[in-house]
């Protein structure tokens, strides 16, 4: 589609003529997503309608592409006769995605269409944990063993590559199925028609295991720029492949829940605008549940410096920049280790390192904007503003914001740490968290400045 915009146009216009043959033909050209994205911009009683105009093939690929809500309906619509149509043209790992997002009578209808050893299959890719590879992974894959020779290799593609999601690679298991090497088209294609495969074979193919993380998965795709990787379980013998594109759909979600957690929400699965008002309150008021109840400290803190306060009205005024400055300090350190984290950049045993680099930083930052605000406090607040600022009070003040900025930065860098230390997802200790505990710690520091230089 050289123009999105306009074929859109067309396809809807088509639509609302009746022009079915000309829809046909004009979706035929588009790719999957796109027609997908087709399927956003129409009546929901119209969903049964574009997808039997679709061809049997790219139809089962468009359905792939759908979210959720918009599959079930079509499945309500469907005969057994079209349901089972569109499931054979499904790869495994899909159909087990599409399975753990259906309701109990859907996944009834669904699981009646697989029999005997496909459904044996199904039931063994369901009863890996949701956060695994072996959850993400396909058993549709080719497999080679060492004996067979080069044509013979292109011969058994041309059997089987109808029902495989991926043909580029290939992998090489002995007669026991434990994995041996690995072999491209390419390879295949550069070498001679008699050549045997374990002549030709990558040895020490890099591979995961059902029980990985899916995350460690697909960092490990993107490490090693692979377009799959191999499956294998506790005895190495392999089960199945993971592409690289159930690899970015686990970078995209694990990207979305990372924001979601950061910015002191719940991750919710449904896009925004089809995201009911009471689940997204569900899915927020808990973090804001818990950060009133957490900043309640900060209010006792004050409460408790009440008097000193009373002779010094003045302090009052600098409390929020003081406040805002170690939480915006804090939530950088810790959005910044938090992405280390992921990219597998640093880890626990970096504690040190990462503390010895965050405090000289914070000493920069903190110095140079202690040294503007004693300008700022004497420029403005004093000869523009009339404030009586006094220089002992605009050194409390700088002091105050210097080791702020020190304590915050350390404890933004560490917490994400320890929270992967001890099995939480760091993005918890992100902006919201962070900003909490480092409003506590300056008005603590502030207040114990206070007292010493200015004898409260």
């Amino acid at each position: 589609m050289e123009n999105q915009n306009i074929s859109f146009e067309q396809a809807l216009e088509l639509l609302e003529q009746k022009k079915y043959a000309g829809l046909r033909s004009l979706l035929s050209d588009a790719e999957p997503a796109d027609i997908a994205e087709f399927f956003e911009m129409i009546d929901r009683n119209q969903y049964a309608v574009v997808f039997r105009i679709l061809p049997k093939e790219p139809a089962a690929e468009v359905f792939v592409e759908l979210d959720s809500d918009l599959q079930q309906i079509l499945i309500d619509s469907f005969s057994d006769t079209e349901l089972s149509e569109v499931l054979q043209e499904l790869y495994m790992d899909d159909t087990v995605d599409l399975i753990e997002e259906m309701p109990a009578n859907v996944v009834k209808r669904i699981l009646a269409n697989y029999k005997g050893e496909e459904r044996k299959t199904l039931n063994e890719l369901l009863k890996y944990p949701d956060d695994s590879a072996g959850s993400i992974m396909t058993t549709e894959f080719v497999r080679f063993k060492q004996n067979m020779t080069v044509e013979d290799a292109f011969q058994y593609i041309r059997q089987v590559a109808i029902d495989k999601e991926t043909i580029y690679t290939c992998y090489v298991t002995d007669v026991n199925s434990h994995l041996i090497g690995s072999v491209t088209v390419l390879t295949l294609l550069l070498s001679a028609k008699d050549a045997l495969i374990g002549d030709i074979m990558e040895d020490n193919a890099i591979c995961v295991t059902t029980q990985d993380d899916k995350e460690f998965v697909a960092s490990q795709i993107s490490k090693y720029d692979a377009l799959a990787l191999p499956v294998v379980d506790a005895e190495h013998r392999l089960v199945g492949i993971v592409t690289v594109d159930d690899a970015m759909d686990v970078l995209q979600d694990e990207a979305e829940e990372d924001f979601a957690k950061m910015n002191a929400m719940l991750p919710t699965e449904k896009p925004y605008l089809k995201t009911a008002p009471f689940e997204l309150w569900k899915s927020r008021i808990p973090w804001l549940l818990l950060l009133m109840v957490s900043a309640t400290f900060t209010g006792m803190i004050i409460s408790s410096f009440e008097e000193a306060l009373a002779t010094q009205v003045l302090l009052t005024a600098f409390i929020p920049m003081l406040m805002d400055t170690g939480g915006n300090s804090g939530g950088q350190a810790s959005v910044t280790i938090i992405r280390a984290l992921s990219l597998g950049e640093v880890e626990f045993a970096d504690v040190l390192r990462i503390i010895w680099k965050e405090a000289r930083v914070a000493l920069m930052c903190g110095c140079t904007l202690g040294l503007l605000c004693f300008g700022k406090l004497f420029v403005i607040d004093k000869w523009l503003m009339g404030k009586d600022i006094t220089p002992i009070v605009a050194l409390v003040v700088c002091l105050t914001l210097c080791v702020t900025v020190l304590c915050a930065k350390i404890i933004g860098c560490t917490l994400p740490l320890l929270a992967k230390r001890v099995g939480f997802d760091p993005a918890v200790m992100a902006s919201p968290f962070i900003t909490t505990i480092v409003d506590a710690v300056s008005l603590i520091v502030y207040f114990q400045l206070a007292k010493y230089f200015l004898h409260l």
